[in-house]
């Protein structure tokens, strides 16, 4: 099989999106968190492809996906409604899965919550959801002032606060630590990150899930989180939150935040768990 995607466009208000799709089957979306874009995926696919319709998508003001106008504050339930628009067109006759990663994962959890019956199951893996925190005054602070250092001394002065907020120990703008196949994504991706520092970090991280809503789709849900992020409050504790809040057990996926592409394998054969219930071989 191919790896190479069928690639499409689709109008949505506002915006045209850009997305890609591999393999047969019923659709797996993936939906990347923001900052990246449709390549964040490319390493896992061709495992989902050998069962899945993998679909996966530029979000709307990232890479591929220009607005219409200039960019602004972008909103949880905008790009949620992106998503659905998407398995409207791709998915018309049956609920699809969806794998949401960091900011993806939060749009994933307003998709179930709002259209329920348009999913099979939605695994979120590590939403950065700072309300769902005990304390989430240090994390409103952080991402605050992330914001205002990207606005003072730029993009690689603000991420590297944010890293090191966050308890990460790599540099985020080394490329040459970035697997192989994200590499092609990394120019994109670095191109995307003022309007993600300007326009997303903030309404994302602080938007409020509908917790009843996710309760009641409780048996469609899996919040996810890395086993290497466990002592990572801000990208751990919100999944583990959400698990308690919501009744669905925590699933421990390979790798940390970034697992999909550090560990992509492992996730795919982890992923295909979740979403099956069936164990899966050992990646080798």
């Amino acid at each position: 099989m191919t790896n190479e995607p069928t690639t499409g466009t689709l109008d949505v208000p506002g915006a045209t999106l850009y997305y890609e799709q591999r393999g047969s089957g019923p659709v797996l979306l993936l939906i990347p968190g923001a900052g990246a874009d449709a390549g964040l995926y490319k390493a896992v696919t061709r495992d989902l492809a050998t069962r899945y319709t993998v679909v996966s998508f530029d979000p709307r003001s990232m890479s591929r996906s220009p607005l219409d106008g200039p960019v602004a504050d972008q909103r949880v339930v905008v790009w949620s409604d992106d998503a659905y628009r998407l398995l409207e067109l791709l998915s018309p006759d049956e609920p699809a899965d969806v794998l949401g990663c960091s900011a993806g994962a939060i749009v994933a959890l307003d998709l179930l919550a709002r259209h329920p019956g348009r999913v099979r199951r939605v695994v979120a893996h590590e939403p950065p959801l700072v309300e769902l925190l005990e304390d989430p005054a240090p994390y409103r602070a952080l991402y605050a002032e992330v914001r205002d250092i990207f606005r003072k001394e730029g993009a690689g002065a603000a991420m590297a606060r944010f890293s090191e907020g966050l308890g990460g120990d790599r540099s985020p703008d080394h490329q040459a630590e970035l697997p192989p196949e994200i590499q092609e994504m990394a120019p994109r991706m670095y191109a995307n990150l003022p309007v993600f520092l300007e326009h997303i970090l903030c309404p994302f991280t602080g938007w409020a899930p509908d917790v009843a809503a996710l309760r009641d789709a409780a048996h469609q849900l899996v919040p996810a989180a890395g086993r290497e992020s466990r002592g990572q409050v801000g990208l751990y504790g919100p999944a583990a939150r959400l698990a308690e809040l919501t009744g669905s057990p925590l699933a421990e996926f390979p790798g940390g935040h970034l697992g999909v592409t550090e560990r992509p394998a492992e996730f795919a054969g982890r992923l295909l768990t979740a979403l099956t219930g069936e164990p899966q071989p050992a990646a080798v």
